[in-house]
């Protein structure tokens, strides 16, 4: 009978236990937790402290007994494994209650210990009004504060997935909340004008934001914190939480000499084996490849997590699967937005365009979630990133109220099975008025795609600062829309009466062409450019996205006859 030990549950390590179970009944299955809590729905843990999730047993999926009692499995909270004899097989593992050490042997050792919150070496950091959220106890501490002791502010260090989540819940409770985030956007998988939109939403539900802002001191008051920030700003709050990453939890696989990474992650095969044969890990404490560009890196998602428990218990009772890389497929909910990410972002491209010369083009579309005559469309906002001959999808990311998650997840499986341009063209998604549109937010990301790639349009950067000065902005939306918002210095000739005014434009010139989402402006583009204008340019996303980029913009309108001269040049740009 071969006996399995796993260190570590919640997903990667309970995940594996019970696919080896069933795969195997004969095993030896023991489960070693230091926590209290076998495995638990950590991704709900900021809505049980905001109160969404009101029950608390409802975030615990599996319990000691559960888990003996279905899968024969012996599970041993609140004990830790302190270390590990790879020559002799046999960890070493202390009671927390009664401080005892004793040893168990294993045949085969499963290495899921997870990750813990960044604590960095903050001046007054330790305070007890400092809290981070990654277990069910942290979730009890917080809501003592909230529900107990009345607190009424909270600021939360990081703008990362837990930190708008729980921005979001603490002010869904009724706190008055504050983001502190070092770099200059939030949801560092998203490109900057993609956040942008999550920026302005922030603000919008009366949350504060520092951005580009990192915390230099924290100083303890009878009722508060002093947050110091490095610009000298500082912030009170009853609360703190701090959620600005986390670290593999790889000290006991150091200990034991198991090959790890820079960043302390444990290298492991494509069967999860480590460095050593006889010890696999899984979850948070793993390097993995990333599957769009075969690079080594770290993403601690539950997601593949769970998938790597199953590959894991598939190998230990002699099967042959390989894990294919992590896409980083991610979504949160964000106030009235959900944001969502897949593969690689441009961020990323760029660094990799300068060490290995990928290239690669983009782009940025507006659509409506659904039909927009059927009532509740709202619009959504997509970023495409892909190959220069379209036949690689490299990553996508989008934002907006509804229906981001089943376009984030198509385009996501389309990656996975190398999907390219013609193939998102071809996709035939289910539609319904209620649901999608005739040609589906994913379906129009290939259209525009292959629209750039046949050199049929140019968009223009999505940040006006870095284009020509002299470019000509050219509005083709009607007078109504015009007069609701309106795009600094822009020249506006609605389309149904471009072909006629053409000679108030200057060949000569870049011209940028603006509508509501694109479409309209799109049509612009290719009346100007079969008209002999060759350097016309499609601004990305509408005046919808620009607005969400300049939510203070409040310019007058501008009309052609103001701004263009006899010559047909335009004066002030």
């Amino acid at each position: 009978m071969k006996k399995t030990v796993i260190i570590g549950g919640v997903a990667g390590g309970a995940s594996c236990a019970a696919r080896l179970r069933r795969l195997d009944e004969t095993a030896q299955i023991i489960i070693i937790e230091r926590g209290d809590y076998i495995s638990y729905a950590n991704c709900g843990l900021p809505y049980h402290v905001g109160g969404v999730i009101p029950s608390r047993d409802a975030l615990l999926v599996q319990t000691p007994e559960a888990m003996k009692k279905k899968f024969n499995i012996d599970v041993r909270v609140r004990n830790e494994v302190v270390s590990i004899d790879r020559d002799k097989k046999l960890v070493s593992v202390k009671r927390l209650e009664s401080g005892e050490i004793y040893e168990e042997s294993y045949d085969t050792l499963v290495i899921a210990t997870g990750s813990s919150p960044l604590r960095p070496p903050i001046p007054g950091i330790q305070s007890d009004r400092i809290q981070t959220l990654w277990t069910v106890n942290d979730t009890d501490r917080i809501r003592l504060a909230v529900i107990q002791q009345h607190a009424k502010t909270a600021a939360v260090i990081g703008g990362g997935f837990i930190g708008l989540e729980m921005a979001e819940n603490l002010r869904h409770a009724g706190l008055a909340v504050s983001i502190i985030e070092a770099a200059e956007q939030v949801m560092a998988p998203l490109d900057p004008e993609m956040a942008a939109m999550l920026h302005a939403n922030i603000r919008e539900n009366g949350v504060g934001l520092y951005l580009g802002d990192g915390v230099a001191a924290f100083e303890e008051n009878d009722h508060s914190v002093t947050i110091a920030l490095s610009s000298g700003k500082k912030v009170e709050a009853e609360i703190v939480i701090l959620a600005i990453g986390v670290r593999p939890n790889s000290q006991l696989a150091k200990e034991a000499g198991l090959s790890l990474n820079e960043r302390g992650g444990i290298c492991v095969d494509e069967s999860l084996r480590t460095s050593d044969a006889s010890i696999y890990a899984v979850g948070d404490v793993i390097e993995v490849e990333d599957f769009t560009f075969k690079n080594h890196t770290m993403v601690p998602l539950a997601g593949p997590a769970n998938k790597q428990g199953r590959i894991a218990a598939d190998n230990i009772a002699g099967g042959q699967e390989i894990y294919e890389g992590t896409q980083g497929t991610s979504v949160a909910k964000v106030f009235d937005l959900a944001a969502a990410s897949t593969g690689a972002n441009e961020k990323t491209l760029k660094k990799l365009n300068l060490k290995k010369g990928i290239d690669y083009e983009s782009i940025i579309i507006t659509q409506n979630s659904h039909a927009g005559y059927y009532p509740g469309a709202v619009p959504l906002t997509l970023k495409m990133l892909f190959s220069v001959d379209g036949s690689k999808i490299f990553g996508a990311q989008i934002v907006g109220r509804d229906g981001v998650d089943k376009r984030i997840d198509t385009l996501a499986v389309a990656m996975r099975l190398g999907a390219g341009i013609r193939d998102l063209k071809n996709l035939e998604l289910a539609y319904a008025p209620p649901f999608s549109s005739a040609k589906d937010p994913v379906n129009m990301a290939g259209f525009v795609a292959e629209n750039v790639l046949r050199h049929l349009v140019t968009f223009s950067d999505w940040d006006l600062s870095k284009e020509n000065n002299d470019a000509i902005l050219l509005d083709v939306r009607e007078n109504a829309e015009v007069a609701a918002f309106s795009l600094p210095n822009a020249v506006h000739i609605p389309l149904g009466e471009l072909r006629g005014r053409l000679q108030e434009l200057n060949p000569e010139k870049e011209i940028i062409t603006f509508c509501a989402i694109g479409v309209r402006s799109y049509n612009a583009a290719r009346i100007l450019m079969q008209h002999g204008f060759k350097k016309v340019k499609l601004y990305p996303g509408g005046t919808r996205f620009y607005q969400s980029l300049h939510p203070q913009s409040d310019v007058s309108p501008v009309s052609a006859t103001e701004k263009v001269s006899d010559t047909g040049d335009v004066k002030g740009q």
